[in-house]
């Protein structure tokens, strides 16, 4: 009896075991197939990223003008413009054209040498002495089409001038505020600057 017993119970246990691999040797449930998926889901078109940003950035000011000529030096632009400042002041006190020709535009030369003319004209002389040295501060510096800078200095001068006319000498204190305007393009290899414009500024 007890070995009838162990026989069916070792036929019970086959059966058990054969349903358990059944179920556990098997996926549960639909398993979908990686291949078919592939093929059978629609492919979704590509998303257009954002356009990056533009990275040109338009640069003003004395970094349009350092951009185009990394070897610029403000302190020595501004110490060349007082140097030309009195020498302009100078020379159109002394009616000296050749001084003043290679300096200004011809526009401004041709302003000047009317100024010169009518002095002449009227019989009159004059002499300028600086009382001090100019003072001279950048007001606006911006590059124009190409490479063609342009800066604006604003200039405080002290000087002493003397006249002589027809109706005697006379001695005159000045103190001046002005706006001088210099232009040179940056590639060229002529390290000299161009009054251009020149304009009344409060004091």
């Amino acid at each position: 009896m007890p070995v009838l017993e162990l026989i069916i119970f070792a036929g019970l246990a086959a059966i058990v075991l054969y349903q358990l691999y059944s179920v556990l040797g098997r996926r549960v449930g639909r398993q979908p197939d990686p291949a078919a998926e592939a093929a059978t889901v629609p492919s979704r078109p590509l998303e257009r990223l954002p356009d990056a940003p533009d990275d040109g950035v338009h640069l003003t000011g004395l970094a349009a003008v350092k951009a185009k000529d990394p070897a610029f030096d403000i302190g020595k632009f501004l110490a060349g413009a007082k140097t030309a400042y009195e020498m302009i002041v100078s020379a159109f006190a002394a009616g000296d054209r050749a001084a003043l020709r290679p300096l200004l535009a011809p526009h401004v030369m041709q302003s000047f040498e009317a100024a010169i003319d009518q002095r002449e004209a009227e019989g009159r002389t004059e002499t300028v002495e600086f009382l001090h040295p100019p003072r001279a501060d950048l007001d606006k510096a911006e590059v124009a089409a190409g490479d063609l800078a342009q800066l604006t200095v604003r200039f405080l001068a002290e000087f002493r001038s003397r006249t002589k006319g027809p109706e005697g000498e006379g001695v005159d204190d000045r103190r001046t505020a002005e706006l001088w305007t210099f232009e040179r393009p940056l590639k060229s290899r002529d390290p000299n600057w161009t009054l251009v414009q020149v304009a009344a500024a409060e004091a």
